[in-house]
């Protein structure tokens, strides 16, 4: 099982994802050519919810927790990478750094496929 300190920061971490996305969301529709806000505010909600769901996962011992909660903390810091180069780039014209985006990009994926592997791993029967 998970540290209740490490699922309760990823629950505030999903939580401040949830609304800088929804932030994001009313940028994009509010302003002209704010084409890159949508896909960083979707990063965010998204992969908000996928942290909740994982901790929620990890919590109850159908997967194995630790796996779990690294693949949380990999959907959390790579979708602040993809939002926030995003997000620099629309407003500040230059992105975090180079290839910040396809490096939160490919970590997501990667996050993913430690979802599954959790989800594959064999739990400890007491």
């Amino acid at each position: 099982m998970a540290g209740p300190r490490a699922s309760r920061i990823l629950i505030i971490m999903a939580a401040l994802m949830g609304g800088d996305g929804v932030i994001l969301a009313a940028l994009s529709a509010h302003q002209a050519d704010a084409t890159r806000l949508g896909p960083a505010s979707s990063m965010l909600l998204f992969h908000g919810l996928a942290v909740l769901g994982t901790v929620a996962l990890a919590e109850r011992g159908v997967i194995h927790a630790r796996i779990g909660i690294v693949a949380a903390w990999g959907f959390v810091i790579a979708a602040a990478l993809f939002a926030t180069d995003l997000t620099l780039r629309q407003y500040g014209g230059q992105g975090l750094f180079a290839l910040a985006a396809p490096a939160g990009g490919t970590l997501l994926i990667l996050s993913w496929l430690a979802l599954a592997l959790a989800a594959a791993w064999p739990r400890r029967t007491p």
